[in-house]
């Protein structure tokens, strides 16, 4: 929660100052546009009263009307100087003070006739000003000085200041409130996440995630769930595995040890300590293979299980098989039939292949009756090389088809030690086919036979 409430806390500090320095750039911007638009209105406004007051003077220029404009500009809150042509001044709305005189003194070369923005330092001068030339009869009689206070402009510009300022205060409190909702609605997921993550790690796959939508934290959510499930599964996985493998341990260590105890009888005869002897060797032979079997899936789960891929025949290489398994088939009265097509070339380890057809042809043996034939046959279909396995013996439950490849799985839930394996041989058998990126199927009729396909990319030369 501490790490979490500090993830918070640096996302709602980042996200404040991104939107403060956003802000800040925004109202400078626009006091800044606001400001100077102002001001230029200020001084249009000016330069057209002046304008006016030309046309005034230009109509009829005498005291009267000299007198009228000093009287009207004398109750408005801008002030103007009329002079000649020499810059001596004629009438003036109110006193002329310094600054003014400064203004009025200044040299003008030409004045266009709609007049000339004279000063607009606002920070500071104490006037704005602009002047318009007037003339009579067509002759430039002088010049008409307007000025504007910039102490008003100023109290204007405090006032927009002060909107700004408590403009920027609320957008500011409102990007708090904001950030704490934004940062609720994203860091509490987290959390929720966070907690179920803990959940995991001590071994609980409870893990209860609301639907958080389709965006990233939905897909995380998702995730978490699945790998849940993944690790519950795995768990319950390795608990049956670790059941499975006492229980097959356990079964031959106990022949071993009760024959052996037997066989250390000294009243036993010959035959029957050779009998029990016996036993003891083929338990011992199971166990070794279990061993083995337990070893090459470990291989295989950590994916450093060699496969050393060449170039094979395919029906020389079956027909090697045929050969080795076909004396195991007569033993038992079975008949072992081959079908395949020359120069067909596919990329595996010969070694490894050869694990997987034995394995296959071994529990043919073991789950069929004498006088049954038992198939080995190979085709094209769809690009791919077709291997397929084919028996008459028990047939397997509909029901266990699902699951003959996991480890330890039997069909014949007895395990009588006549036909009992070590459970292994159908899932290494998988696993390797996949490791030589094949594919394994099977079908199966309870009474008339199984049929494993094994599916592998042909070489194409």
């Amino acid at each position: 929660m501490i790490i979490l409430n500090k993830i918070s806390l640096k996302f709602g500090l980042w996200f404040l100052g991104a939107m403060l320095i956003l802000e800040v750039c925004l109202f400078f911007f626009l006091h800044t546009s606001i400001v100077g638009s102002r001001i230029e209105e200020e001084l249009n406004a000016l330069q057209a009263r002046g304008n006016s007051h030309r046309d005034v003077l230009e109509n009829a220029y005498n005291k009267e009307t000299l007198h009228h404009i000093a009287v009207m500009e004398a109750n408005a809150e801008t002030e103007v100087i009329i002079t000649d042509l020499n810059q001596n001044m004629i009438i003036s709305s109110s006193k002329v003070d310094g600054e003014e005189r400064k203004i009025i003194s200044k040299k003008i070369k030409k004045v266009p006739r709609d007049g000339l923005i004279m000063e607009t330092r606002w920070k500071s001068e104490k006037y704005i000003s602009t002047v318009t030339p007037f003339s009579i009869n067509e002759n430039q009689q002088g010049y008409i000085y307007m000025f504007r206070s910039t102490d008003q402009i100023q109290s204007l510009i405090s006032k927009l200041n002060r909107h700004f300022i408590t403009g920027a205060i609320m957008i500011f409190f409102l990007m708090i409130i904001t950030i704490l909702l934004l940062s609720k609605v994203l860091i509490t997921p987290l959390i929720r996440m966070k907690q179920a993550t803990e959940k995991l790690s001590k071994g609980d796959f409870s893990v209860n995630l609301p639907d958080m939508g389709n965006d990233e934290l939905g897909e995380l959510s998702r995730a978490i769930k699945i790998l849940a499930e993944d690790l519950k599964h795995l768990k319950e996985e390795r608990s049956e595995f670790l059941a499975s493998i006492s229980h097959e341990l356990r079964t031959p260590l106990t022949y071993i040890k009760g024959y052996a105890d037997v066989s250390r009888r000294k009243n036993l005869n010959q035959a029957e300590r050779e009998q029990y002897l016996g036993i003891i060797y083929e338990e011992s032979e199971k166990l070794s293979d279990m061993i083995k079997d337990l070893f090459d899936l470990a291989k295989l789960d950590r994916n450093n299980f060699v496969i050393n891929r060449m170039e094979v025949e395919l029906c020389s290489f079956l027909l090697s098989i045929y050969e080795k398994v076909l004396p195991a088939f007569k033993e038992k009265g079975m008949d072992l039939k081959i079908y395949s097509h020359k120069n067909v070339h596919v990329m595996m380890d010969p070694m490894r292949f050869e694990q997987v057809l034995f394995n296959l042809l071994d529990n043919a043996i073991k789950y069929s009756e004498p006088h049954t034939t038992t198939c080995i046959s190979m085709k094209r279909e769809k690009g791919k090389i077709l291997i397929e396995i084919r028996d008459e013996g028990h047939g397997i439950p509909e029901e266990d088809i699902p699951f003959i490849f996991e480890r330890f799985y039997r069909v014949d839930k007895s395990r009588s030690r006549s036909t009992g394996g070590t459970g292994l041989g159908l899932s290494i058998v998988e696993e390797l086919i996949e490791a030589h990126g094949g594919q394994i199927e099977v079908k199966s009729e309870l009474g008339k036979g199984t049929t494993f396909l094994i599916k592998v990319e042909e070489m194409i030369e």
